[in-house]
């Protein structure tokens, strides 16, 4: 007779082969009623609505979002295609925010479909789908995009809502800038007779500069016998001139929020102490304050059942609670690669403080940090040496966020730019502020990132003569929740006041961390 352990592993080999399909949206006929009911009760997958469910970690906490935000796309999409098939397609507005790098999961998703039933349909942690019953796109404008049915670019700028230039100005003029030629818009525009929208257009690409695209959309409109009058949709003037042979949205869309947000970081920070800084006495003051700059981790991979898993499941040696020694070992390489990694940081900041510039030093230095700071996990076995190659080749994800990091393609795009914008950047608090912020929303290391990002914003803070800041574990939740609204709602007030106050106490002489 099975015991409860081969009971479970076979319920896990199950489980296995559908993760090893891509399957993340779990129908309930996927999984026999026995299989189902056994990784249900041992937390292995939890249901999102009836019938339907994804993978979890089996030691995922009561209330922790984490498993259905990095499932959320490939939920949608399989729910969707077995719903709808190809008789869907994303709104032309969540479509637009796709295509210009923003795939935060969005409260609600609205679904166009010939069969919807104009009501919400309720999933997890207060977030819904809402199929409109209404045509879908031609299937010439659909593609695939975050696993869904998306409307393409060029149909999404033309068929989106008016109001999308001002409640979403950053994502529309990212998208606006992806279209290279007047011609991948003049088609749709000339085939149904849009002479308003491209009169909107004409004034769009004129507000960013476009002048040759917008010639072309007047010049044909015209010469097919169109009255076009031009408008301009946005409220205000680009502030900052694009660049327009960017293939990635991920560039212009972060040089516009840098631009936008660099304002409100000033607002809310003190002024910068004398240049002037005794290098000695501040290297002195960092070293006094390495054991409370804790270790914070905030990435997380994707959760899948190993096939080691299922065997120590089956052999009986599995337990909920992960071996006390291993965690030990664990916490005990992390120390050591925190210690090496701080002490290059102190280095790249002793050159800084010395007048290097502060962009030029991280971008040659950051990749020691980084190294530093998994090495000893190397040495022990804990991680392949192939993991401290540099940037991630895969997705990975935050845990808690609504925000998924941009693309392993995209990082390879942002990562220059960020070392780019950090060099040119002339306020110390700017670059500490955002470049924390601009590291942890693109996420280029599988893990790390928050603790690379806090040495970053203090390398930054270093070169305003700013002191070393500490993130208190006490107000983990306020600068994650600050972080969220920086990266799912582009509000970086909370972020930038959140630090101010921090840098503000310790300039004090009164830190809120301590020991």
């Amino acid at each position: 007779m099975a015991t409860p352990g081969e009971k479970l592993a076979a319920s896990l080999e199950k489980l296995q082969e559908l993760q090893d399909k891509d399957v993340v949206g779990i129908k309930a006929d996927d999984l026999s009623r026995v299989h189902r009911e056994r990784l249900i009760t041992n937390g292995f997958i939890r249901e999102v609505i009836r019938g339907w469910y994804i993978s979890a970690p089996h030691d995922e906490k009561q209330g922790d979002s984490t498993s259905w935000y990095t499932s959320y796309w490939k939920f949608c999409s399989r729910y969707l295609e077995d719903r709808y098939g190809e008789d869907y397609n994303v709104s032309v507005e969540q479509s637009l925010l796709i295509h210009a790098g923003n795939n935060a999961v969005p409260h609600q998703l609205i679904i166009r479909s010939s069969k919807g039933n104009n009501r919400p349909v309720q999933l997890l942690f207060n977030t819904s789908i809402f199929v409109m019953k209404s045509p879908v796109q031609n299937e010439s404008n659909i593609e695939i995009k975050e696993n869904v049915r998306v409307v393409k670019l060029a149909a999404s700028i033309i068929h989106c809502h008016p109001s999308m230039y001002r409640s979403n100005a950053t994502d529309v003029r990212a998208s606006l800038m992806l279209i290279k030629d007047a011609s991948e818009l003049l088609e749709i525009l000339l085939e149904g007779g849009h002479s308003t929208i491209a009169g909107r257009l004409i004034g769009a690409y004129r507000n960013l500069g476009q002048e040759k695209i917008a010639s072309g959309i007047y010049k044909t409109m015209k010469s097919a016998g169109y009255d076009v009058r031009e408008t301009d949709p946005f409220e205000e003037e680009t502030p900052i001139l694009l660049n327009s042979r960017e293939p990635s949205p991920y560039v212009n869309r972060i040089r516009l929020m840098w631009h936008e947000m660099r304002k409100e970081v000033i607002e809310a920070f003190p002024e910068a102490p004398k240049s002037d800084i005794n290098v000695g006495s501040y290297m002195t003051d960092i070293e006094e304050l390495y054991l409370t700059d804790a270790y914070h981790s905030l990435s997380i991979e994707k959760y899948i059942v190993s096939p080691e898993l299922i065997e120590r499941v089956r052999s009986g040696s599995w337990d909920a609670k992960e071996n006390e020694a291993d965690r030990k070992q664990k916490d005990a390489m992390a120390a050591r690669g925190y210690w090496q990694a701080f002490i290059v940081v102190k280095s790249s900041i002793k050159q800084i403080l010395s007048g290097e510039n502060a962009g030029t030093v991280v971008d040659r230095e950051l990749g020691d940090w980084y190294r530093e700071l998994f090495a000893p996990s190397v040495s022990a076995g804990l991680i392949k040496p192939s993991d401290l190659a540099g940037y991630r080749n895969a997705q990975v994800y935050i845990g808690h966020s609504k925000h998924t990091p941009i693309n392993k393609d995209g990082v390879r795009d942002v990562m220059p730019l960020l070392f780019e914008l950090l060099r040119e950047e002339k306020e110390a608090s700017v670059r500490a502020v955002l470049g924390h912020f601009v590291f942890v929303y693109t996420h280029p290391y599988m893990d790390g990132n928050g603790r690379i990002a806090r040495f970053l914003m203090n390398a930054m803070l270093a070169s305003g003569g700013y002191p070393w800041t500490v993130i208190p574990l006490e107000q983990r939740d306020n600068y994650m929740e600050a972080l969220e609204s920086a990266s799912v709602e582009q509000d970086i007030s909370k972020f930038a006041k959140f630090l101010a106050w921090l840098v503000t106490e310790g300039l004090k002489g009164k830190p809120v961390a301590k020991l």
